[in-house]
């Protein structure tokens, strides 16, 4: 179970990386692709430099999630991964209350299955 928790959160913490280089990075190329239908094609160029903050806060999310792997002491590991996921669930929710369901199913969820089997272990 261990094993599979580590895989949960290494996964949660890649989907926030990737999320961090659409927000960051390709906002106006693949950031139109991904979120096509929820922002007009012309507001991309005004919302870059918004987009980009977002994203830097997604790589502190994975970061985070990141860093609990490098923490020896298993206590202190299990504790931060927890903040970390709660912190993703938290923003899921409520992207998924103002935004888009979607943004439950794509962040929340992971995360909440990722925390879930880090509590079974």
């Amino acid at each position: 179970m261990q094993t599979l928790a580590s895989i949960l959160v290494g996964l949660v913490a890649l989907e926030h990386l990737y999320i961090m280089y659409i927000e960051m990075f390709a906002w106006e190329t693949k950031g139109k692709e991904t979120f096509k239908g929820s922002l007009a094609p012309e507001l991309f160029k005004p919302t870059k430099t918004l987009a980009a903050n977002q994203g830097l806060y997604n790589g502190f999310l994975a970061a985070g999630l990141i860093w609990s792997f490098f923490i020896t002491d298993h206590h202190w590991s299990f504790y931060v991964a927890i903040f970390f996921l709660t912190c993703i669930i938290v923003a899921g929710l409520y992207g998924a209350a103002t935004a888009s369901r979607k943004i439950f199913f794509v962040q929340a969820l992971p995360a909440l299955v990722a925390l879930v089997v880090l509590h079974l272990r």
